[in-house]
């Protein structure tokens, strides 16, 4: 069993975007999507080589977000900060991204961020699988349509409207 995606949307996601400034139907869109593929919409917050959470962020591009991102505009990796627990950030970080769902979701948002790239529309999910799969994922194994499918068998359209 893993996460409702209205309430994955609503609670979690919009509530992470607007708190970093980076609301938009097509990033909130983006990260549901990238949820429901990555893990499941939560089902595994633990994948293979190492990749924690939601989004099935690996400790390796959790590092580099820190190191190669955040770590250039200290306003933004403040407000990041923000979001981790106080005293486990400082000793297990990478723990966050599976126990933590505001800051896993930072995270990945950051992801994306960095890319500096516009973001396909909400309601272009083929646009969405291609982005996902060009600036979030590394496995060459994964592709658009099934990232599609994914999608579309987890995440009810209808509910992810308001």
């Amino acid at each position: 069993m893993g996460i409702c995606p209205s309430e994955l949307q609503h609670l979690v996601i919009r509530p992470t975007l607007k708190y970093l400034g980076e609301y938009s139907k097509d990033a909130e869109t983006l990260l549901v999507a990238t949820a429901a593929f990555e893990s499941g919409m939560g089902f595994r917050i633990k994948g293979d080589k190492k990749r924690l959470g939601v989004f099935q962020i690996s400790s390796q591009s959790h590092q580099r977000i820190w190191d190669h991102y955040l770590a250039k505009d200290p306003e933004l990796a403040s407000k990041v900060r923000g979001l981790a627990s106080q005293r486990e950030f400082l000793s297990h970080p990478h723990d966050e991204l599976a126990t933590n769902l505001r800051y896993t979701t930072a995270i990945a948002w950051m992801i994306y961020k960095r890319k500096q790239r516009p973001l396909p529309q909400y309601n272009d999910l083929k646009a969405i699988a291609k982005y996902w799969r060009r600036h979030f994922h590394s496995r060459p194994q994964a592709s658009v349509d099934e990232f599609i499918k994914c999608y579309q068998s987890l995440v009810d359209s209808d509910s992810l409207a308001a």
